[in-house]
């Protein structure tokens, strides 16, 4: 999934070290992973039709995992980065992106290091499962990346996790939450329950789509 540069070895945070994310792909507990690009995506880029507004454009996908959705976007004609910690789902993503025929981008490597190389690269930054997936302290710092990430007028789309038990990972949060996250850097477009959730998170996922400032307060 991810790490974090300024993550500490503690075995009380085993879920910020790269070898906790890379374990769970060898062992396949990987609860996250739908098997398939997110219902909600999948909504988005096809069945929205003539109403859909996202054009193809240059995006990123932090902690892409296999990279379901990575693929799904390169499908509909995105030029594709994927991002994520884990060896095994790096391989995994490259194998599907192969046998698809499809052309994406896949980097082992923790988000958290993307910059400056990529500073201002992306028309899109694409969330699903990542933001849950970090520990609740680097979330500014997340929110930070994403919005260098972007090249000015780009767009965030994330799908969050907003369950409301303790603990994690998933690290669960609230819509307002991340509206407040969010809007010090961000124009909330639209943040509302998911379209298409899937039954077992129905209730637990909202969609944001986030429009990059470039001189925010």
């Amino acid at each position: 999934m991810i790490s974090s540069a300024a993550a500490s070895p503690d075995p009380s945070a085993a879920d910020l070290i790269p070898e906790f994310w890379e374990e769970r792909y060898q062992t396949g507990s990987t609860r996250w992973d739908l098997g398939q690009p997110a219902p909600t995506f999948i909504h988005l880029l096809s069945e929205m039709g003539a109403t859909n507004r996202i054009a193809p454009g240059r995006a990123i996908i932090l902690g892409c995992g296999r990279g379901h959705d990575a693929l799904w976007f390169a499908r509909h004609g995105f030029e594709v980065t994927g991002v994520d910690y884990a060896p095994s789902a790096i391989a995994a993503a490259q194998a599907s992106a192969s046998a698809a025929g499809l052309s994406a981008i896949f980097l082992q490597r923790d988000i958290f290091d993307l910059l400056p190389a990529y500073r201002s690269r992306f028309d899109y930054v694409i969330e699903h499962t990542c933001f849950c997936a970090i520990a609740p302290h680097l979330r500014d710092r997340y929110v930070d990346l994403v919005h260098q990430l972007l090249r000015p007028g780009g767009q965030f789309i994330g799908i969050f996790f907003t369950h409301q038990r303790p603990g994690g990972p998933p690290y669960g949060v609230t819509p307002q939450a991340v509206q407040q996250f969010f809007s010090r850097r961000f124009l909330i477009h639209h943040l509302g329950p998911a379209p298409r959730s899937p039954l077992q998170r129905q209730g637990e996922e909202h969609l944001g789509i986030f429009g990059h400032q470039e001189n925010p307060n």
